[in-house]
Protein backbone atom coordinates (compact mmCIF):
# COMPACT_ATOMS: atom_id res chain seq x y z
CA UNK A 1 0.00 0.00 0.00
CA UNK A 2 1.21 3.60 -1.24
CA UNK A 3 1.70 6.43 1.30
CA UNK A 4 -0.98 7.96 -0.22
CA UNK A 5 -3.35 5.27 -0.17
CA UNK A 6 -2.62 4.96 3.61
CA UNK A 7 -3.19 8.10 4.17
CA UNK A 8 -6.74 7.94 3.07
CA UNK A 9 -7.35 5.18 5.34
CA UNK A 10 -6.14 7.02 8.09
CA UNK A 11 -8.56 9.76 7.68
CA UNK A 12 -11.55 7.71 6.45
CA UNK A 13 -10.48 5.65 10.16
CA UNK A 14 -10.60 8.84 12.06
CA UNK A 15 -14.03 10.12 10.44
CA UNK A 16 -15.64 6.96 11.48
CA UNK A 17 -14.10 6.75 15.18
CA UNK A 18 -15.28 10.45 14.88
CA UNK A 19 -18.88 9.19 14.28
CA UNK A 20 -18.80 6.69 16.71
CA UNK A 21 -17.48 8.32 19.37
CA UNK A 22 -19.85 11.34 19.17
CA UNK A 23 -22.70 8.65 20.79
CA UNK A 24 -23.78 9.65 23.90
CA UNK A 25 -22.39 12.91 24.45
CA UNK A 26 -24.21 15.44 26.67
CA UNK A 27 -26.62 17.21 25.66
CA UNK A 28 -26.13 20.69 24.02
CA UNK A 29 -27.32 24.12 25.68
CA UNK A 30 -25.65 26.23 23.39
CA UNK A 31 -24.72 25.56 19.80
CA UNK A 32 -23.23 27.57 16.94
CA UNK A 33 -25.55 29.52 15.43
CA UNK A 34 -26.77 29.38 11.73
CA UNK A 35 -24.24 31.96 10.23
CA UNK A 36 -21.67 29.27 11.68
CA UNK A 37 -23.09 25.97 10.45
CA UNK A 38 -23.28 27.12 7.10
CA UNK A 39 -19.57 28.28 6.84
CA UNK A 40 -18.64 24.75 7.79
CA UNK A 41 -20.80 23.52 5.28
CA UNK A 42 -19.27 25.58 2.69
CA UNK A 43 -15.97 24.57 3.50
CA UNK A 44 -16.71 21.01 3.45
CA UNK A 45 -18.37 21.04 0.20
CA UNK A 46 -15.03 22.82 -1.19
CA UNK A 47 -13.26 20.35 0.39
CA UNK A 48 -15.17 16.94 -0.78
CA UNK A 49 -15.17 19.14 -4.58
CA UNK A 50 -11.46 19.45 -4.56
CA UNK A 51 -10.59 15.61 -3.34
CA UNK A 52 -13.76 14.17 -5.27
CA UNK A 53 -14.50 16.15 -7.73
CA UNK A 54 -11.71 16.90 -9.68
CA UNK A 55 -9.95 14.53 -10.45
CA UNK A 56 -7.72 16.11 -13.49
CA UNK A 57 -5.84 18.27 -10.50
CA UNK A 58 -4.72 15.33 -8.74
CA UNK A 59 -3.94 13.44 -11.55
CA UNK A 60 -1.99 16.00 -13.13
CA UNK A 61 0.24 16.91 -9.36
CA UNK A 62 1.00 13.16 -9.06
CA UNK A 63 2.88 13.40 -12.37
CA UNK A 64 4.71 16.42 -11.65
CA UNK A 65 6.42 14.27 -8.87
CA UNK A 66 9.11 11.92 -8.51
CA UNK A 67 8.04 9.27 -6.05
CA UNK A 68 11.58 8.59 -5.31
CA UNK A 69 12.41 11.40 -4.42
CA UNK A 70 9.70 12.15 -2.79
CA UNK A 71 9.15 9.12 -0.23
CA UNK A 72 11.32 10.99 2.86
CA UNK A 73 9.15 13.65 2.49
CA UNK A 74 5.50 11.53 2.47
CA UNK A 75 7.05 9.67 4.90
CA UNK A 76 7.50 12.78 7.03
CA UNK A 77 3.69 13.43 6.59
CA UNK A 78 2.29 10.09 7.45
CA UNK A 79 4.32 10.40 10.82
CA UNK A 80 3.29 14.04 11.01
CA UNK A 81 -0.41 12.99 10.22
CA UNK A 82 -0.11 10.00 12.65
CA UNK A 83 0.32 12.16 14.93
CA UNK A 84 -1.77 14.85 14.66
CA UNK A 85 -4.45 12.61 14.82
CA UNK A 86 -3.49 10.65 17.78
CA UNK A 87 -3.18 13.94 19.34
CA UNK A 88 -6.84 14.55 17.92
CA UNK A 89 -8.01 11.23 19.28
CA UNK A 90 -6.32 11.59 22.63
CA UNK A 91 -8.12 14.44 23.83
CA UNK A 92 -11.36 13.73 22.30
CA UNK A 93 -11.42 10.64 24.73
CA UNK A 94 -9.64 13.13 27.45
CA UNK A 95 -12.78 15.42 26.67
CA UNK A 96 -15.40 12.43 27.56
CA UNK A 97 -18.83 13.14 27.41
CA UNK A 98 -18.17 16.95 27.38
CA UNK A 99 -17.02 17.19 23.61
CA UNK A 100 -19.48 18.48 21.35
CA UNK A 101 -18.78 20.19 17.84
CA UNK A 102 -17.24 23.23 17.87
CA UNK A 103 -18.42 26.16 19.52
CA UNK A 104 -21.35 24.52 21.49
CA UNK A 105 -22.15 24.40 25.59
CA UNK A 106 -22.85 21.23 27.15
CA UNK A 107 -25.38 21.06 29.80
CA UNK A 108 -23.16 19.79 33.02
CA UNK A 109 -20.35 21.40 30.96
CA UNK A 110 -16.82 20.70 33.12
CA UNK A 111 -13.28 22.45 32.46
CA UNK A 112 -10.82 20.00 31.62
CA UNK A 113 -7.36 21.06 31.83
CA UNK A 114 -5.32 17.42 32.00
CA UNK A 115 -4.28 15.49 29.55
CA UNK A 116 -3.44 17.53 26.03
CA UNK A 117 -5.43 19.99 27.50
CA UNK A 118 -2.27 20.46 30.19
CA UNK A 119 -0.58 22.13 26.85
CA UNK A 120 -3.08 23.37 24.92
CA UNK A 121 -6.60 25.17 25.02
CA UNK A 122 -7.47 23.05 21.77
CA UNK A 123 -5.86 20.33 21.16
CA UNK A 124 -8.18 18.69 18.96
CA UNK A 125 -8.04 21.66 17.00
CA UNK A 126 -3.81 21.13 16.78
CA UNK A 127 -4.08 17.80 16.24
CA UNK A 128 -6.13 18.23 13.04
CA UNK A 129 -4.03 20.84 11.86
CA UNK A 130 -0.54 19.04 12.26
CA UNK A 131 -2.70 16.02 10.29
CA UNK A 132 -3.90 18.34 7.49
CA UNK A 133 -0.08 19.46 6.96
CA UNK A 134 1.37 16.18 7.50
CA UNK A 135 -1.15 15.13 4.22
CA UNK A 136 -0.44 18.25 2.89
CA UNK A 137 3.34 17.38 2.51
CA UNK A 138 1.59 13.68 0.50
CA UNK A 139 -0.82 15.71 -1.64
CA UNK A 140 -0.28 19.19 -1.99
CA UNK A 141 -4.22 19.64 -2.34
CA UNK A 142 -4.23 19.31 0.95
CA UNK A 143 -2.77 22.31 1.94
CA UNK A 144 -5.91 23.77 0.37
CA UNK A 145 -8.02 22.07 3.61
CA UNK A 146 -5.56 23.16 5.63
CA UNK A 147 -5.64 26.68 4.96
CA UNK A 148 -9.76 26.68 5.22
CA UNK A 149 -9.16 24.25 8.52
CA UNK A 150 -6.45 26.93 10.05
CA UNK A 151 -8.94 30.08 9.62
CA UNK A 152 -12.15 28.32 10.76
CA UNK A 153 -10.29 26.77 13.72
CA UNK A 154 -8.74 30.32 14.98
CA UNK A 155 -12.74 31.28 14.38
CA UNK A 156 -14.02 28.48 16.81
CA UNK A 157 -11.10 28.73 19.33
CA UNK A 158 -11.86 32.41 20.01
CA UNK A 159 -15.73 32.17 20.04
CA UNK A 160 -15.04 29.20 22.49
CA UNK A 161 -12.85 31.09 24.65
CA UNK A 162 -15.50 34.02 24.87
CA UNK A 163 -18.54 30.99 25.41
CA UNK A 164 -15.50 29.62 28.87
CA UNK A 165 -14.78 32.89 29.65
CA UNK A 166 -18.39 33.44 30.33
CA UNK A 167 -18.93 30.02 31.88
CA UNK A 168 -15.62 29.83 33.89
CA UNK A 169 -15.36 33.47 34.95
CA UNK A 170 -12.31 32.57 37.55
CA UNK A 171 -11.19 29.52 36.67
CA UNK A 172 -10.62 30.27 32.83
CA UNK A 173 -8.44 33.55 32.78
CA UNK A 174 -6.02 31.59 34.91
CA UNK A 175 -6.17 28.38 32.62
CA UNK A 176 -5.86 30.76 29.82
CA UNK A 177 -2.63 32.50 31.11
CA UNK A 178 -0.88 29.51 32.02
CA UNK A 179 -1.29 27.68 28.70
CA UNK A 180 -1.27 28.23 24.78
CA UNK A 181 -3.96 28.56 22.36
CA UNK A 182 -2.95 25.93 19.68
CA UNK A 183 0.15 25.68 19.56
CA UNK A 184 2.27 25.12 22.62
CA UNK A 185 5.15 27.32 23.82
CA UNK A 186 3.74 29.53 20.66
CA UNK A 187 0.21 30.81 20.54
Amino acid sequence: MSIPDMMVVLWLLFAVYWLIAAIGVKRNIRTENRLQRTGLRIALIVVILLFFRVPEIRQELQQLRNLDSQFAIQFAGLLLCVCGIGIAVWARLHLGRNWGHPMTLKAGHELVTSGPYRFVRHPIYMGILVAMLGSALVNPLWAVALVCATVYFVYCARTEERIMMRQFPIEYPEYRQRTKALMPFVW
